[in-house]
């Protein structure tokens, strides 16, 4: 292997939406740094099997469930 290409392995802290906390090895910032989760499998649909929610930006579901409407969607 090539030296001095690869980046930092080093611990850091990954924290879950519902709290909870563990360590693992990443090349994420700093050693000791914080890495905080927006989605993780407590609160992910695919996971829990909830709901998906779609979001309409500028009637763009509306539109694509117009157009196809005759489909059987």
């Amino acid at each position: 292997m090539k030296k001095e290409i690869h980046p930092d392995y080093h611990l850091i802290t990954v924290k879950l939406t519902d709290g909870s906390t563990y360590e693992t090895r990443s090349t994420y910032q700093n050693e000791g740094s914080i890495l905080n989760l927006e989605i993780d499998p407590s609160s992910h649909p695919a996971w829990t099997g909830g709901g998906q929610k779609l979001l309409d930006t500028g009637g763009r579901v509306s539109k694509f469930k117009k157009k196809y409407e005759g489909l059987g969607f």
